[in-house]
């Protein structure tokens, strides 16, 4: 999984949404996603040519198709159905 989180600096939004990216990425196995954060106050052009507009934003660019989440990531049902994971937790519970 490919993903792109542009955020504004250290406001308060922008960490909140680092942080709730982080505790989700946690139950995915390493190596299985990639994560790059741009920082829109030192790159605003690229933000721009993006087309991302509000801070913070979650993209997830692979697999396709694009997904763009915007918020602070905090409502976990909705991120992880928007980006197509499954959580251990969903997992262990489960009957097979």
């Amino acid at each position: 999984m490919q993903l792109r989180l542009y955020v504004a600096g250290d406001a308060p939004n922008s960490l909140a949404a680092r942080a709730n990216l982080r505790r989700l990425l946690e139950s995915c196995e390493p190596g299985s996603f990639a994560v790059e954060i741009i920082d829109c106050l030192k790159e605003p052009m690229r933000a721009l040519q993006d087309g991302v507009l509000v801070t913070p934003t979650l993209v997830r660019f692979e697999p396709l198709p694009k997904q763009v989440i915007v918020g602070t990531l905090s409502e976990t049902a909705r991120v992880t159905t928007a980006l197509g994971m499954v959580l251990a937790a969903e997992v262990e519970g489960s009957v097979a």
